[in-house]
């Protein structure tokens, strides 16, 4: 039996600076620490306020947690002072230099991995931060990437890559993926960027970068779990060779009301406790929550149609605008029109981050539209809400077609073209309110298979909860890669001289 003793296994996280990768790898990080392993998250000043709090209670209840910062580089990347992360840009047109920036973090995150203790074991960082790879090689500890997304999109995107110029010329014309578990089609106009780059072409260079640096990683964290998408994940792991470990939904990880309420919260921003209390005055699953997103691009003609079908619909809902493109246009038209006004008492209008996670776990919510980012999905899916789908860009056609298709928990409101980021102008009004109405009563109206769909996203939210507990197999796959992140470090000291 091999004696060698070992320190405390040591893994540092490195979040992406937005949203919707930050908190997933907070919440998996609290995850990690609760298996008693030495956790470090890595991020900026800034952005540390989002989760600040909720780790100073993992770490009064024991956890052996810490938050680590570095500076942001504004000044060199040409970002200014007070943005940084996605959400915080001021224009799209500055991703180039948000990259950039990712890219002059490295020498500050070289100078914090010399003053770690313990040494590292291992770095979990976001694939977006190709710097890290660099730095691995350097201490000889393994570079375990997180994308952020599910197996079913990174099957699809390995499949495209090496047929896309072959078989897709029109952008209206469906065509079937190649090497899926099922039949799967897509237009091209409903590709993300990296096939789909309208004026984005500046950021090919950045996207290859992360490939690259994709294929020299360890392996693959992903949140998501296997009981949702087992033929993917057993299919991606075979044709990559790589290994994957799904231990999701991470966001389960927040137990507590607190926790939930706080989950990303920013100073100043609004006070849940009214949501809560709007939501107590509701019957069970009567409200319909809508949220297309923090980085959300539809235009605030799309944006009206929205809310129009939402007044149709006569039921009570909570519509957050956070984040919308040309929002001061937006809420013109709210004052304007008298929107907010008419639907006085039965819709509940957020002008800001909402507690997401919390609203959608109220028993009050019936149906979730959702622009289907991974987080969100998931989010809805552990609720067990059904979907009501209104994909916008980057994977979220995927994800639709996860909820749509293969899970069979939702139903789509019709978007049929992916808003390019810089061309939101060129994108026309695809859904009309009559299309939000019909899709919100194909949920939660009567009738034999509404009550299929709800049933189904009932029973998928068990699953949910069941993988990230004890025994489960989000639970399992966390084991398998703390052991092995284990006997690699053992492996190391025996091969230091």
């Amino acid at each position: 039996m091999d004696s060698t003793p070992l320190c405390q296994p040591h893994f540092v996280f490195i979040p992406l600076m937005s949203p919707g990768h930050l908190l997933p790898m907070v919440d998996m990080a609290k995850l990690f620490a609760r298996r008693n392993l030495k956790v470090t998250i890595v991020t900026t000043p800034l952005n540390s306020n989002q989760f600040q709090a909720s780790i100073e209670r993992e770490i009064q209840s024991g956890s052996p947690i810490q938050i680590q910062l570095v500076q942001f580089p504004n000044t060199e990347a040409g970002i200014p002072e007070g943005c940084e992360s996605v959400d915080t840009l001021p224009s799209m047109d500055l991703l180039e230099n948000f990259y950039i920036a990712l890219c002059l973090l490295k020498q500050p995150l070289e100078e914090l991995f010399q003053k770690l203790i313990p040494t590292p074991s291992c770095i979990i960082c976001d694939n977006h931060i190709t710097c890290t790879v660099d730095i691995a090689n350097t201490l000889q500890i393994p570079r375990i990437m997180f994308d952020g997304t599910n197996c079913f999109h990174l099957l699809c995107n390995h499949n495209l890559l090496k047929v896309y110029d072959a078989i897709i010329s029109d952008d209206e014309e469906e065509f079937l993926v190649p090497g899926m578990p099922h039949r799967i089609e897509f237009r091209k106009s409903q590709l993300p960027g990296r096939f789909n780059p309208g004026t984005q072409k500046n950021l090919n260079s950045f996207r290859e970068a992360v490939r690259v640096a994709a294929e020299k990683s360890y392996g693959l964290v992903v949140n998501s779990f296997e009981e949702l998408e087992e033929e993917y994940v057993k299919e991606y792991r075979r044709v990559t060779g790589k290994k994957v470990w799904c231990v999701g939904p991470v966001s389960l990880s927040n137990k507590d009301e607190l926790d939930k309420a706080e989950r990303g919260k920013k100073r100043n921003s609004n006070d849940e406790s009214k949501y809560m209390k709007w939501l107590d005055s509701w019957p069970s699953s009567s409200v319909i929550y809508v949220c297309l997103g923090s980085l959300n691009r539809a235009t605030p003609e799309q944006l009206i149609e929205v809310g129009l079908g939402l007044e149709a619909t006569k039921r009570p809902f909570i519509w957050v605008l956070r984040g919308a493109y040309k929002r001061e246009e937006m809420e013109k038209w709210l004052l304007e029109d008298g929107f907010e006004e008419r639907v006085k008492g039965r819709g509940l209008l957020i002008h800001g981050w909402a507690p997401q996670v919390l609203i959608l776990s109220h028993k009050a919510i019936g149906a979730f539209l959702t622009h289907c980012g991974w987080n969100s999905t998931l989010e809805g899916v552990c609720a067990g809400v059904p979907l009501v789908t209104f994909p916008l860009f980057a994977e979220q056609f995927y994800n639709e077609k996860v909820v749509v298709q293969l899970l069979e928990i939702g139903v789509s409101v019709g978007s049929e073209t992916v808003v390019r980021l810089g061309e939101e102008e060129k994108s026309c009004v695809q859904v009309k309110r009559e299309n939000v109405k019909d899709s919100i009563e194909n949920v939660m109206g009567e009738g034999n298979e509404n009550e299929k769909i709800r049933e189904r996203a009932r029973k998928y939210a068990d699953m949910a909860r069941k993988a990230i507990e004890e025994g489960g197999s989000s639970y399992h796959n966390m084991s398998l890669l703390i052991e092995d992140i284990i006997n690699v470090n053992r492996l190391n000291q025996r091969a230091k001289p």
